[in-house]
């Protein structure tokens, strides 16, 4: 029978040159994991701020078709979500919003969202405002009563919003069609049968 004292007992637990080991072979991999984790934290912000981006387009559109009138989404800085919110070129946040069949005719808000504020350091670059007609296409508006920023149609056919963020290396394009589609693509590669997440030339 062992007891206490008896050294055939086994040993327990690490001695300090094994926990000292340890500790320098965790800092070492946590050191290399780094850079790798900050870059996927970045390129994650980006697609984050690109799904809300298209969220609001698909809502402001399918909105319009089912109110039968015309929807306007529009870029602001305002947390808040009302009837007097303005637009704003490249903010951080978008709102929803019903445009007046006629003079002082009340607008409704239909929904708000986040883009940037949630993604600190990301950047939008777009049009400030897209309207959409009771067909779910966009149309131009030269006035949809959001603070003077028109609804303009896009020579290309295309509305292009460019998102990208300072030390990420995949920035995002969405691309919003004249019919209301939303796609999102890589703008670093050109669109192919082999590269069907790029963009169109």
């Amino acid at each position: 029978m062992l007891t206490r004292n008896d050294p055939a007992r086994g040993q327990r637990g690490l001695t300090l040159v094994e926990l000292m080991v340890t500790i320098a072979l965790l800092s070492l991999l946590l050191g290399l994991a780094m850079p790798s984790f900050g870059l996927w934290t970045r390129n994650a912000k980006v697609r984050t701020v690109s799904d809300s981006l298209i969220t609001g387009v698909r809502l402001a559109q399918s909105e319009a078709v089912r109110r039968n009138r015309q929807v306007v989404l529009f870029l602001t800085s305002t947390k808040t979500c009302g009837s007097s919110t303005t637009a704003s070129a490249n903010a951080a946040y978008w709102a929803v919003r019903t445009v007046a069949l006629v003079n002082g005719e009340a607008v409704e808000t239909v929904q708000c969202g986040v883009l940037a504020d949630t993604a600190e350091g990301v950047t939008l670059t777009g049009p400030t405002a897209l309207c959409f007609n009771s067909a779910g296409r966009q149309v131009a508006n030269a006035d949809p009563g959001v603070g003077g920023s028109a609804c303009t149609l896009a020579a290309s056919g295309v509305s292009t919003y460019d998102v990208a963020m300072p030390m990420g290396d995949r920035p995002l394009r969405v691309l919003i069609s004249l019919s209301g589609q939303a796609r999102m693509c890589d703008p670093a590669r050109t669109l192919s049968a082999t590269n069907t997440d790029g963009c169109p030339a």
